[in-house]
């Protein structure tokens, strides 16, 4: 995955689009991230360094509770790379 300020607005988009809210706050993060389910808030640390955050989009989004229906054409392919890339990684453990 490339680090590029259009990957990062793509990878931002997935979360947006399936309804959840996405903010850059200052906090102790254990894991750059902080999600707020009933709210649907994910709140992501506001001192993450570029590739810090699509890093930590990528780990987050197989997380939530997404509805691919709701995400556009091009969020539905990044989406469905994502997912794909977790179920390789956990056929090789």
């Amino acid at each position: 995955m490339k680090y590029t300020q259009t990957t990062l607005n793509k990878l931002e988009a997935i979360p947006e689009e399936a309804g959840y809210v996405l903010r850059y706050e200052r906090g102790t993060f254990q894991s750059g991230y902080c999600i707020l389910e009933q709210k649907k808030v994910v709140v992501l640390n506001k001192f993450l360094q570029f590739e810090g955050r699509i890093n930590t989009l990528v780990d987050l989004i197989p997380q939530l509770e997404i509805d691919s229906t709701l995400l556009t054409e091009e969020s539905q392919k990044l989406y469905g790379e994502i997912m794909a890339k977790l179920e390789t990684e956990g056929k090789e453990e």
